[in-house]
């Protein structure tokens, strides 16, 4: 097996969403409180509901030198076409030699909580017309090419059904949660209240997918840690919310039920499995925890999907997880993001490991679990990187400059020492 004869299927990837893209799902009696871009001050923001949302592209950058890495384009020219134009995008998934992806909602943030805000219809509607937009144009665009996923309602669990069923009838296998509802102000996934949904999901075969910083971020230590400390702490910030997931009760009443970690990495997956089988040989005869006379290791390597950008560490431990539940990611438009060259990556990590264990992880593992067939649709022998790159061996990839968007003062020094970008510094800009 060779580099180009790999077939890559991310499941973390992002759109961030055009100006008129709720719009167009709004019924004519609503268009008018739809969410939509307005200018301020210069810049491209969102506004709903007479808020403000100047978050356009989250850290959307992919394609500028590293150098020129800010925290937010402030415009839609700042950014690449692919990050919000979905045949642009395959056009830098075919350069990529990239097959599909899964993307999580910009605006919206990764798992709707935007628009928990909103708990009532305004807020309903809005989340409906992520996803008629998300399914409907996006995914639309290229058959074979993305795996739809959406978002959910969930302060109203009659909504959230009905929501679920919708989808799930057209064939939608994937839903975005929050890691940690509980820290989203509703009940934490070992309460009742989430039993409907449960039950949807589980009939349907729906993976849910938590995005690290949807419920649980990682901490800044101070405001005057370099940025870099908390950067490289955010994938195994979901790891608390991993041992959540691990011990709540819905597992043993759902059979089907799966869930992924998204951009959580997997270099520390096997320390945890380990510290969890520790815990409960020690201590659950007085905590009453019940995995049926099993390791809590081995419900998680059954139902807890992991997913990695670049990871050597933890594909050198593979054998202490599960091949056939871990998959790879892209994580584009956003700075973690290796395109163009994620082939070149992926093969330097992966390429001493059996064949069938790389195509596991590259493309069968998802294919099996989100019930998705691109082959049917596009045959196999197109698929590949070799096949996509010679589609693509036209689109641009030259990086682009001076883009501009939301630096810090850090980065804008042009003499003397320059100092480290601190925490405090970003949550000082990101406030405004």
């Amino acid at each position: 097996m060779q580099l180009n004869d790999m077939i890559l299927i991310s499941v973390d990837d992002h759109n961030v969403e055009p100006p008129e893209a709720f719009i167009r799902h709004y019924a004519d009696a609503h268009k008018a409180e739809a969410p939509r871009i307005v200018k301020k001050d210069g810049k491209d923001v969102w506004t709903f509901q007479g808020k403000i949302f100047p978050t356009i592209g989250t850290n959307a950058v992919v394609g500028r030198p590293r150098s020129e890495y800010g925290m937010e384009p402030d415009e839609f020219d700042q950014m690449r076409p692919g990050t919000y134009d979905p045949r642009a995008r395959i056009d830098d998934m075919n350069v990529n030699g990239q097959l599909a992806a899964i993307n999580f909602p910009t605006m919206p943030r990764f798992a709707g909580n935007t628009f928990f805000q909103f708990p009532d219809d305004h807020g309903l509607r809005a989340v409906r017309a992520y996803n008629d937009w998300h399914v409907d144009e996006w995914c639309a665009a290229g058959p074979g090419r993305f795996i739809p996923m959406i978002i959910l309602p969930i302060w109203d669990m009659n909504a959230t059904v009905e929501e679920l069923k919708r989808w799930a009838k057209r064939g939608v296998h994937a839903i975005s949660f929050p890691d940690n509802p509980a820290r989203c102000g509703f009940p934490s996934i070992h309460d009742p209240y989430w039993d409907p949904m449960w039950n949807v999901l589980d009939d349907y075969r729906m993976v849910i997918n938590c995005h690290i910083g949807t419920g649980t971020s990682a901490a800044h230590a101070s405001d005057d840690s370099p940025i870099d400390a908390w950067i490289t702490t955010m994938p195994m910030s979901i790891a608390n919310s991993a041992a959540d997931w691990l011990h709540a009760p819905m597992w043993k009443r759902y059979p089907n039920l799966k869930m992924a970690l998204s951009e959580g990495g997997i270099g520390w997956i096997p320390y945890f499995l380990e510290r969890a089988d520790f815990t409960h040989e020690h201590h659950h005869e007085w905590t009453f925890t019940d995995f049926g006379g099993r390791q809590p290791s081995d419900l998680f390597k059954e139902r807890i999907i992991t997913c990695f950008i670049d990871d050597n560490a933890g594909l050198e431990m593979l054998h202490h997880m599960n091949p056939k539940m871990v998959m790879w990611e892209c994580d584009y438009p956003h700075s973690d993001t290796l395109w163009p060259n994620c082939p070149e990556y992926l093969w330097k990590s992966i390429s001493k490991l059996p064949k069938e264990t790389i195509d596991d992880i590259t493309h069968l593992n998802v294919m099996r679990e989100y019930s998705f067939d691109p082959f049917s649709i596009l045959g196999r022998d197109n698929c590949t990187v070799g096949h996509l790159r010679e589609l693509g061996k036209d689109v641009d990839v030259s990086p682009r400059h001076h883009l501009g968007g939301r630096r810090t003062d850090s980065m804008d020094q042009t003499g003397g020492a320059r100092k480290p970008v601190t925490s405090g510094e970003i949550v000082k800009m990101l406030a405004g």
